[in-house]
């Protein structure tokens, strides 16, 4: 009896441990946009649209007619809003469910266009191709590589070691 009361008591930890590593795997993945080095952080807030990111729920969080709305995406008038090149303002003072709670100090302390620290993103910017939009591989129209092979041309090294 006793060896039956171990054997289960051994195979419900072993379960239970497996299903605690299992549970913590992908939550709170920080997107490729946003800045390094605060891994511990659920918040981000992009003052110059005014909204909020929750790393936790992959959603962004903004105001629209007055009440605050989750999204897996931006509204539609920020779809063209570059998240990698804008600021992100990261709040590590703040642990809840709804940063917007604080908005006002927020906004008063990060207005738009607002710049802190230099921020280096987690991931490289994915390049857009331009795949059947009217362009033909062989035209050179909008190509700079004529003109790229002229430069090399007249490429000279001057003295103080910078190139063109």
């Amino acid at each position: 009896m006793k060896k039956l009361v171990f054997a289960s008591v051994l195979f419900m930890s072993v379960f239970f441990a497996q299903a605690q590593v299992s549970i913590n795997v992908n939550i709170g993945t920080p997107p490729s946009w946003g800045p390094q080095g605060y891994d511990d952080s659920r918040y981000y807030y992009l003052p110059d649209i005014d909204v909020y990111y929750d790393i936790d729920q992959s959603l962004f969080i903004y105001e629209n007619s007055g009440k605050w709305t989750s999204e897996k995406r931006l509204p539609s008038r920020y779809r063209n809003y570059d998240l990698y090149s804008g600021y992100k303002v990261v709040l590590t003072d703040y642990k809840g469910n709804s940063p917007y709670n604080y908005h006002t100090k927020h906004r008063k302390a990060y207005p738009k266009g607002y710049v802190g620290k230099a921020q280096k993103n987690r991931g490289e910017k994915p390049v857009k191709s331009n795949n059947g939009k009217g362009h033909n591989k062989s035209d050179n129209r909008g190509n700079n590589n004529d003109r790229k092979q002229s430069d090399k041309k007249h490429d000279h090294n001057h003295s103080n070691g910078n190139h063109r």
